[in-house]
């Protein structure tokens, strides 16, 4: 009897939620089948089987939230094998493997333990499958189609985020976000509402419940919720602030663009500041540093996460050993990136690994900004929007671009004179673009 555990699929994860069981209980499994669709901190993952036979129980029901190395499930040799009692979640969770720095999931593997069968039991029948007969339905899992009814949405209506466009709980819960109605508890369904308070003078714009409802929380905003409050109480931020002249880089661009016009590859201004980002950590490796369990860890490479805002929350896929990759390629790759993350469908080895962050606000017209670290990387840097201002340029007061950079530290990894050098050293590369590529 093999035990199946809930698997770290990704650096951040601490507990999963089972989204959908693809394989019902006394179905055949071979290995690589899909067994289970599972929502982390992330995404919503597929696992797969890593050896043959027959999946015998489901420990743990579609919805629940199951910490990682737990078990979820049990394979036997033949759909009548029995799980004995002890097996059945009272099992040793596996020891939890920390990802690979370069960026690469250890995921638990399957733990066998041999154990001398039960008395046999007549085979639970299988369920009927996730997705309606003959395909009339949408995909969708058994928790999205019952969250579904809860809330009074229209699951005919909803493009699915999960794997392979199927409709996963997140889906529903945003499209309740949209002005759909709430779903009613027996409390809520049958209290009587309290009449409100009337407002005293001066507090006519106060907020007396009426008009407040709490909003269902995915697991993405919890674990952002988590990691930034950890982040802002363990990391002793500092902040270093420079404006660009970022004219040349401006041009640099178009000039770029227009080369590769006709391979059909685009760069964006953020594209050159993570290559700039990634030029400057090889050159500053002290700032390449982690301090986690009161260690400090140089890491040997440079991978740079690009903050993407998506439905739930922030997600910051990772460019790994971006110092090496040509300028055409992190553009290329950072377009995939950022539309994997927004579907859902990233890879745990894409979202792992970071050494150091970029969040661009520009495109949001915002001037400067103070990020928060993404723990344990020890920096992110804060971009503001490129406008023109009048600067002295050549004993001049002209109008040029200019672009606010801002770079949040972990002082217990970073000294503020180490910081201000590789400050100091990007921005001289941004005004200096050749270097980007040179």
């Amino acid at each position: 009897m093999t035990e199946i555990y809930m698997p770290r699929l990704s650096d951040t994860m601490e507990e999963g939620v089972i989204s959908s069981w693809v394989k019902n209980v006394g179905d055949k499994v071979t290995s690589g089948d899909v067994l289970v669709e599972i929502e982390t901190d992330k995404a919503v993952m597929e696992y797969e089987a890593y050896e043959d036979g027959y999946l015998v129980k489901q420990a743990v029901s579609e919805g629940d939230t199951v910490p990682i190395g737990e078990v979820i499930g049990h394979l036997g040799d033949s759909p009548d094998a029995v799980p004995e009692e002890s097996s059945s979640g009272g099992a040793a969770a596996p020891a939890e493997q920390e990802p690979a720095e370069g960026g690469g999931e250890q995921e638990p593997a399957a733990q066998e333990q041999e154990q001398q069968p039960a008395e046999q039991a007549p085979q639970q029948p299988a369920a009927s499958g996730p997705d309606g007969e003959e395909g009339t339905r949408p995909r969708s899992s058994p928790l999205a189609r019952r969250l579904a009814r809860e809330y009074g949405v229209d699951i005919e209506s909803i493009s699915g985020s999960g794997p392979k466009g199927r409709i996963v709980r997140a889906d529903i819960e945003a499209a309740a976000k949209q002005g759909q109605p709430q779903p009613e508890t027996p409390a809520t369904a049958t209290a009587p509402q309290a009449a409100a308070p009337a407002a005293s003078a001066g507090q006519e714009g106060y907020d007396d419940g009426r008009d407040s409802s709490e909003l269902q929380v995915s697991n993405v905003r919890k674990v952002i919720a988590r990691r930034l409050t950890q982040s802002k109480q363990e990391a002793p931020h500092f902040y270093l602030r420079r404006t660009i002249d970022a004219e040349p880089l401006k041009g640099f661009r178009s000039q770029i663009n227009a080369r590769l016009e006709s391979a059909g590859t685009k760069v964006s201004f953020n594209d050159l500041i993570v290559k700039a980002c990634a030029t400057a950590l090889r050159a500053h490796p002290e700032v390449n540093r982690s301090w986690v369990d009161e260690k400090l860890l140089q890491h040997g490479r440079v991978n740079v996460g690009v903050a993407v805002a998506v439905e739930a929350g922030l997600i910051v896929p990772v460019l790994h050993e971006a110092d090496r990759m040509p300028l055409s390629e992190i553009a290329q790759r950072s377009r995939e990136l950022a539309e994997r993350a927004r579907e859902g469908k990233l890879k745990p080895q894409e979202m792992s690994g970071g050494t150091f962050s970029v969040s661009n606000l520009g495109m949001y017209g915002m001037d400067s900004f103070s990020a928060v670290i993404n723990p344990p990387e020890a920096a992110i840097l804060a971009v503001g929007a490129m406008k023109q201002q009048p600067v002295v340029h050549e004993g001049e007061v002209v109008a040029r671009n200019t672009m606010a950079l801002e770079l949040s530290v972990d002082h217990r990894a970073v000294d503020g004179a180490v910081g201000a050098a590789f400050l100091k050293d990007l921005a001289e590369v941004l005004e200096n673009p050749m270097r980007i590529v040179v």
